[in-house]
């Protein structure tokens, strides 16, 4: 019934690079597991990192773990879902479920958590094994897999800006990075009820990322740090306050320290940005200095992903003007260079 062998993008071994598109055997699944069928694969942020050795993982492994599916095949114990069932998934598999960040409700940093795409094979192939059911979410018939593909980065940015950052009404938000991430961040912010979603980025993002910002009703204001006076621009946009939130989304030294400048004292900063090295330079004292709160975040919480589903398919987030390459696994390389070089925003795969 399926094919003997599948076409999968791989992570080879531990270094820069030993990424190989690979023919792999089908998944096999026992009694309590489920087979998902990709119809949609997102390139995450994260896939970069683990590509040029950035991030933890254990080779070899299939990468990717942003998808959006239908069961193929079901185990005969699993009792809440169907063939046929429309899904997207949460990567918080094997958690221990013992220590007390599992017993917490916290399994997305439990130590033990083996996530598709690092730590169990992932979702750049045509077929994934997915070990715990309970972790996936129905998406509704309107909502096409293209667009479900990001709800996993979705529900990142509701954990770390709606719930985690607190955004209330009438708060002025600065994105710092321009990234999917970012883009997706001042969408939340905006349909959590800011009044004003402040876009920054570099002239390196002027050509897609920056461009499709001021294409996006939520984002009310777009600023380019070579060619605005971006601490001027946001004093003057808040009564020489400060924003009342930063979503530190780049990563890069210069987005942090840039963060640190823009927010008012007792402020809120919610840090998503990996920087991919050990130590960076940090101005500490700045931040003391302004009491300002500062919440680091890793992965999303159960209750995000509902409302990143809803968010999606009402429209308050647009996530189709984000996708700019669409394509099969053997584009992974061209996908993956352009996505590093800034040369668009979101790569889907289509498996």
């Amino acid at each position: 019934m399926l094919d003997k062998k599948i076409l999968a993008l791989v992570k080879t071994g531990k270094g820069k690079g030993l990424v190989e598109l690979k023919e792999v055997p089908i998944p096999q699944i026992n009694e309590t597991e489920v087979l998902i069928e990709i119809k949609a694969a997102g390139i995450c942020g994260t896939d970069l990192h683990i590509y040029n050795d950035e991030f933890p993982y254990w080779p070899p492994v299939i990468l990717g773990h942003e998808f959006a599916g239908v069961i193929a095949a079901k185990g005969e114990d699993v009792k809440d879902w169907n063939v046929g069932d429309r899904v997207v998934g949460e990567p918080h598999t094997l958690a221990c479920g013992k220590c007390w960040l599992c017993r917490t409700g916290n399994r997305q940093i439990c130590p033990e958590k083996r996530s598709p795409g690092w730590g169990i094979d992932g979702c750049f192939a045509k077929y994934m094994r997915y070990p715990e059911p309970e972790l996936l979410h129905r998406i509704p018939d309107s909502l096409s897999f293209k667009e479900a593909a990001l709800v996993e980065p979705t529900a990142n940015v509701v954990t770390d800006v709606l719930e985690r950052g607190r955004v209330e009404p009438a708060d002025t938000v600065v994105v710092v990075g321009p990234g999917p991430i970012g883009l997706l961040a001042a969408m939340a912010a905006k349909s959590g009820g800011a009044d004003k979603a402040i876009m920054i980025g570099t002239e390196g993002d002027e050509e897609f990322r920056l461009s499709t910002a001021r294409n996006i009703k939520s984002i009310d204001y777009v600023l380019n740090v070579s060619k605005d006076d971006v601490l001027s621009s946001v004093m003057d946009l808040t009564a020489g306050r400060g924003a009342d939130l930063v979503v530190e989304a780049s990563g890069a030294e210069g987005g942090i320290t840039t963060a640190l400048q823009l927010v008012r004292k007792l402020g809120r900063i919610t840090a998503i940005g990996l920087t991919g090295k050990e130590t960076i330079k940090f101005p500490y004292d700045s931040g003391m200095l302004k009491a300002a709160e500062l919440y680091f975040n890793l992965s999303t919480s159960y209750t995000s992903w509902d409302t990143a589903i809803n968010l999606i398919n009402t429209g308050k987030i647009e996530v189709k003007p984000l996708i700019t390459h669409i394509g099969g696994l053997p584009k992974w390389q061209e996908f993956f260079a352009d996505l590093e070089n800034k040369k668009g925003i979101k790569g889907i795969f289509l498996p």
